[in-house]
Parts: C-alpha cells; sequence; structure tokens
C-alpha cells in the first residue's frame, strides 16, 4: 500500500528502513525519503506504521 501518493513511498518501504536501519520517527525517514514534503497527508499514517514496526520482534533500535 502506498503511504505517500505524492513520491510513492510504501509501507514496505517504511517497515524496510525501520526493520534494517532502525528508524524509528518521521524525522528520521524524512532525512532519508521525500514523504510529507508535497501535502503532507501521509505524515500521520507514517507514524502509525513506524510504531507498529517498532513493536515487531524484527525492530532493531540503530545505535
Amino acid at each position: 500500500m502506498y503511504v505517500c501518493l505524492c513520491h510513492g513511498i510504501s509501507d514496505k518501504t517504511l517497515k524496510k528502513l525501520a526493520y534494517e536501519q532502525g528508524v524509528d520517527d518521521i524525522r528520521e525517514i524524512r532525512k532519508l525519503t521525500p514523504l510529507g514534503s508535497q501535502c503532507g497527508k501521509c505524515i500521520r499514517p507514517a507514524k502509525e506504521i513506524l510504531q507498529e514496526a517498532a513493536l515487531n520482534p524484527l525492530y532493531k533500535k540503530a545505535g
């Protein structure tokens, strides 16, 4: 499912960043992708996806 239609960013992309790089907030995502830079409607769903990913046993916090 696309989270950011303006830039074609999917939930799979967000989960991959969370699981592989330990990304856990929108600021970090926005450093790596253009998420939210156009209309901003994707910010809330992206936050929810990151929160869900952080609860998954596959998640590894970076650092």
